[in-house]
C-alpha cells in the first residue's frame, strides 16, 4: 500500500480548512523509522500553525499536514536502525519544529527522536504526551535546573503542558504554586499541587512570593502575564516565558531588578521520553486526556481546543 490518509490543509485559515486526503505514503531513510500512526496528540501550537502562525514560517505555504505528538507501531527500519524493531511500540515528537505529518495513518523520522510508549497507558494517552511533557521537563529540568526546595510557579496549570509541569516540578522536589480556575484545584492539589490561585478571582501577584522559577504558559499578551510574574520572583529568580517569549521590555525590566529570563521551545528528545515513560509506568506522572476525535473530525477538535479551557490533552484517533 503506497497511500495513506492524512489531514492536509490546503491554505491557512479556520478548522474549516482541515480535510482528509489520501496522499503517498512515506519511506524511511537511513537511521530512520515508519511508524504507523494510532493516536495523534493535538497542541495549541496545531491551531496556531493552521492559522498562519505558530510554525507556519518554518513549514512553509501549504500544503501540508499538521501535528508532531505521535504513538503508534514501528512497521519498518531504514538502514542503520538498531535501536527499535517493526513491531515496537513507540511514541515521540519528530522533527517539531519542522513538518512531522503527525495527523496521518504514517510517519517516518530519526529512530533517536522516538522513544518505547508507557506500557501501562493507551496510544490515545501516550499520544498525548510527548510535546507538552517535553516542554515541561525541558524547562524544569535543562532550561531552570530546579532543585528540591525550590518554589515554582506554574502559570496555566491545568493545560496540557501546565498538568505535567505540575507532576515533574513535584517530582524534582520543588514547592509548587499553579494558577487555575477553582473548578480545576482538587484534581491539581491530587496530582501534587502544594497552592493553587484561582485566577479568575485573584490577582497571582497578591497571592505568591519568593519564587524561584516561574514557568508561563500564558505570555504577555493580553493578560500581561509574564511582565506581572516578575513582581513574584526572589532576587536572582527565573522566568521562563514559554508561548511568547521574551521581549525586549521584559528583559529589560527583569534586569532592572536582578532577576532572570529565558525564552523556550521544546525540542525532539528521546532520552527524554524514555524517563517520562519510566515515571508514567511507575505511577508517578498521569496523564489527562479530555477528549478523543476520530482522524476526520480534527476540524472539530480544533474548535474544541481553541475554546482555550481544555483540561489536558485533545486526541485524534488514526488507527482503531
Amino acid at each position: 500500500m503506497s497511500s495513506m490518509r492524512a489531514v492536509v490543509q490546503h491554505a491557512f485559515g479556520g478548522p474549516d480548512v482541515l480535510r482528509v486526503e489520501e496522499v503517498p505514503r512515506p519511506v524511511p531513510l537511513p537511521t530512520e523509522v515508519l511508524v504507523r500512526v494510532h493516536a495523534a496528540g493535538i497542541n495549541p501550537v496545531d491551531w496556531k500553525t493552521r492559522g498562519g502562525g505558530g510554525m507556519a514560517g518554518v513549514l512553509g505555504e501549504p500544503p501540508l499536514t499538521l501535528g508532531w505528538d505521535v504513538s503508534g507501531v514501528v512497521e519498518e527500519t531504514g538502514f542503520g536502525v538498531t535501536t527499535l524493531k517493526p513491531g515496537d511500540e513507540v511514541y515521540g515528537m519528530p522533527w517539531f519544529p519542522r513538518a512531522a505529518g503527525g495527523y496521518a495513518e504514517y510517519v517516518t523520522a530519526p529512530a533517536r527522536q522516538f522513544a518505547r510508549k508507557p506500557a501501562s497507558i493507551s496510544h490515545e494517552q501516550a499520544a498525548a504526551v510527548p510535546l507538552a511533557a517535553l516542554t515541561a521537563w525541558q524547562a524544569l529540568v535543562d532550561t531552570a535546573d530546579v532543585r528540591p526546595g525550590q518554589r515554582v510557579l506554574i502559570h496555566a496549570a491545568a493545560g496540557g503542558v501546565g498538568h505535567f509541569a505540575v507532576q515533574f516540578a513535584k517530582h524534582l522536589g520543588a514547592h509548587v504554586t499553579g494558577t487555575a480556575s477553582s473548578a480545576r484545584h482538587d484534581w491539581l492539589t491530587a496530582l501534587g499541587a502544594d497552592e493553587l490561585i484561582d485566577y479568575t478571582t485573584v490577582r497571582f501577584e497578591d497571592a505568591a512570593k519568593d519564587i524561584d522559577v516561574v514557568i508561563d504558559l500564558v505570555g504577555d499578551g493580553h493578560f500581561n502575564t509574564s511582565t506581572r510574574s516578575l513582581d513574584v520572583l526572589r532576587p536572582g529568580g527565573l522566568i521562563v516565558a514559554i508561548p511568547g517569549g521574551v521581549s525586549p521590555e521584559l528583559l529589560q525590566e527583569a534586569q532592572s531588578r536582578g532577576l532572570r529570563t529565558s525564552a523556550f521551545l521544546v525540542e525532539p528528545d528521546g532520552p527524554a521520553l524514555t524517563r517520562i515513560a519510566e515515571l508514567i509506568d511507575a505511577g508517578e506522572v498521569s496523564v489527562e486526556v479530555e477528549e478523543v476525535f476520530p482522524l476526520e473530525q480534527a476540524a472539530q477538535a480544533h474548535t474544541r481546543g481553541e475554546s482555550g479551557r481544555t483540561r489536558g490533552k485533545l486526541v485524534l484517533r488514526v488507527t482503531s
